[in-house]
């Protein structure tokens, strides 16, 4: 058996709200025109997510809530603080907690790329990938029966892109 996670960061954010704090940042318009086009993708790939754990802040929800609709199956995401602006190593233990076979996580950076980078065996040729721009997304497979077992450079990656590598 094994599991596979869809690793992904939050969309593009709105600044233009000076008041709002970072946790309450939502998207922006060319952040929730990606979501359309990475959901539409991962819907074509059959990437299909059963369980989804986001950090609470209002853009990495934003982002599932948008996102979603486009997949044939969505689940309701869990939110998580723990996530918010997480460490890889907070990441990797949320991950050990999952119950489905196929996870969606998505949080913020520096810690969603450098997770991305830390759990997979080969990074992907893809340019963007040390960058983890916004709304980049993995999709890794690793061979496991529970996600108790996931251990760093042990995934093996099926899938990496870009909004850009969609819309350009």
């Amino acid at each position: 058996m094994s599991r596979r996670l869809i690793l992904m960061r939050h969309a593009k954010s709105d600044w233009s709200d000076s008041d709002a704090s970072d946790h309450a940042r939502l998207l922006n318009r060319r952040g929730q025109d990606a979501c359309v086009v990475i959901g539409s993708w991962l819907a074509a790939r059959g990437y299909e997510p059963q369980q989804v754990l986001v950090s609470d802040a209002a853009r990495t929800r934003e982002t599932w809530a948008r996102l979603a609709p486009e997949l044939h199956n969505p689940v309701d995401p869990e939110p998580d603080h723990a996530l918010y602006l997480a460490l890889p190593g907070t990441m990797l233990g949320a991950l050990q907690k999952a119950t489905a076979p196929v996870v969606a996580m998505i949080g913020h950076n520096p810690g969603i790329g450098t997770l991305a980078a830390g759990l997979v065996t080969h990074r992907p040729e893809h340019p963007r990938f040390g960058a983890y721009p916004t709304l980049a997304t993995m999709v890794a497979d690793f061979p496991i029966d529970d996600w108790s077992e996931l251990q760093p450079r042990s995934g093996t990656v099926v899938d990496f892109i870009v909004p850009r590598d969609l819309t350009d």
